[in-house]
This record gives structure tokens, C-alpha cells and sequence, in this order.
């Protein structure tokens, strides 16, 4: 048995009249000699909504994966941190004394030696953010660690030349020597 038209079928089931199937057939036959006529193409919207949903979904689909590559760069850099810190972290001493420092307008403090109290002072050391620990490095650790992400570096006293050259309006008073932040 060969299979029948949609045609075929609504005129066999009756809901078309054999007069309205071919007022449609020949409505089809002259659409399409006038585009031959014409060279008019006819717009086939479902053909343009399905690739207007693929495009979107390309963009989309884009989207993630910068996002996810964002993501891992991050987690990178955050792994290169952490072992750069561990690898170069000095030792502290719990008996030393205090140094005072700010991170997110917190006042923290540190027990250092007083050699490395003087050396974070100067620029030469340097305290780095390690999660929720506070490490101390030296100042080319520091650096490398700036340019991955300057957050991680909590203080680092970088010699400014030019701040030697400026007049410094209370160089002429004495700082006392017990004077501790």
C-alpha cells in the first residue's frame, strides 16, 4: 500500500473539499513561479529562528567556556602563590616583638626577631597573605608575588627615591628609640 499525501488524507477523511485542495495547489504552483519570475527568495522562519537559537547558543556556550578558563587562570595563580610562600617563607619568632600591620582596615600583629622587624621597615622583607595566615618573605619573593596578585602582598615598604629628595618636615625631630606601633 503506498502511502498518501497530507493531501490525500484530509480529502480521504473529508476535512478538506477536493476544491480547496486544489485552490491551494495552485496557490503553491503560482508562489513558486513567481519566485522563479522574480528571483525572490522566500524567508523561511523557521530556518532563521533555528539559527538565530544556535548563534545565541554559540555565544553562550563562548561565554562559559571564558569564564571557566577565567576560573582555572585563577586557581592557578593562587596554587603558584601558595607554593612560592611555602618555599620561601622565613621563620618566626613567637617570643620576638610585636609588628603591628592593617589588612582590611584590621589591625593584626606579628611576632618577628627584631633583625626582621627592621628588615620588613626597611623593604627588604615583606608580609604575604597566605589564606588566612600571615607569612613573612623576602623582597624579591614579594614581587613575584605582586605580579600575580598585588592583593597577596599585605606590607611591603618598596624604597621610594624620591621620597628621599622631598623635604621632610619633621627630619630635624628625634624618633625615640622604644618607640614601637
Amino acid at each position: 500500500m503506498a502511502k498518501l499525501s497530507l493531501q490525500e488524507q484530509l480529502l480521504k477523511s473529508g476535512l478538506v473539499s477536493a476544491a480547496q485542495a486544489k485552490s491551494v495547489k495552485s496557490d503553491k504552483r503560482k508562489q513558486t513561479q513567481q519566485q522563479r519570475k522574480n528571483k525572490v527568495e522566500v524567508v523561511d522562519e523557521a530556518k532563521e529562528l533555528a539559527q538565530k537559537a544556535q548563534a545565541e547558543k554559540i555565544e553562550r556556550d563562548r561565554e562559559l567556556n571564558q569564564l571557566r578558563q577565567q576560573q582555572d587562570e585563577q586557581k592557578q595563580l593562587a596554587a603558584q602563590i601558595k607554593q612560592i610562600v611555602e618555599l620561601n617563607r622565613l621563620p618566626r619568632d613567637a617570643e620576638g616583638l610585636a609588628f603591628n600591620f592593617t589588612d582590611n582596615n584590621k589591625v593584626k600583629r606579628l611576632y618577628v626577631s627584631e633583625g626582621m622587624r627592621d628588615q620588613i621597615a626597611e623593604g627588604r622583607l615583606a608580609i604575604v597573605k597566605l589564606g588566612q595566615q600571615y607569612e613573612v618573605v623576602s623582597a624579591e619573593v614579594a614581587r613575584k608575588i605582586q605580579s600575580r596578585d598585588a592583593a597577596s602582598v599585605i606590607v611591603f615598604n618598596e624604597q621610594n627615591k624620591t621620597a628621599d629628595v622631598v623635604d621632610d618636615a619633621y627630619a630635624e625631630y628625634q624618633v625615640p628609640d622604644d618607640l614601637i606601633w
